[in-house]
């Protein structure tokens, strides 16, 4: 028979804690977004131009459409941030949550985009650029 594992009130308070804390980290790099949202899309487009993970007809317009992903980020509800990085949640171990989204902005949505040729790479690269990029604008 197997053992029923309760918890003790230390442990539920610990794990409490972790779990606040995650909470606090990813509001608190939704909120940094705000401060840096233009400097770091024309980062993250640069990057990933320049490395040729996307080929596109106009910079200026995929870097307009990545500022206003930026922009929505700041708006939406947990809910609908969940829902939008669904699909490639668990692309990498401990996810930061701007990259992840922007990386699922791409994928999704830059792939139907009229002056995007085509995304090149894997999903993984992708999120590594970008995540390469947002560390710059906000350390952890």
């Amino acid at each position: 028979m197997a053992k029923i594992f309760r918890p003790s009130s230390r442990e539920s308070t610990i794990l409490s804690k972790i779990e606040s804390t995650k909470e606090h980290q990813r509001r608190m790099a939704i909120s940094r977004v705000r401060d840096c949202s233009e400097p770091l899309a024309k980062s993250i487009t640069s990057k990933l131009i320049e490395k040729e993970l996307v080929e596109t007809t106009s910079q200026n317009s995929f870097e307009e459409q990545i500022r206003g992903c930026l922009d929505r980020l700041t708006r939406m509800d947990d809910f609908d941030v969940d829902y939008q990085i669904a699909p490639i949640r668990n692309l990498v171990p401990q996810p930061q949550i701007v990259s992840l989204y922007v990386t699922a902005y791409v994928i999704e949505k830059m792939i139907d985009h009229k002056d995007v040729v085509d995304i090149y790479g894997s999903d993984e690269e992708l999120y590594l650029t970008i995540n390469q990029q947002v560390k710059k604008f906000m350390p952890l």
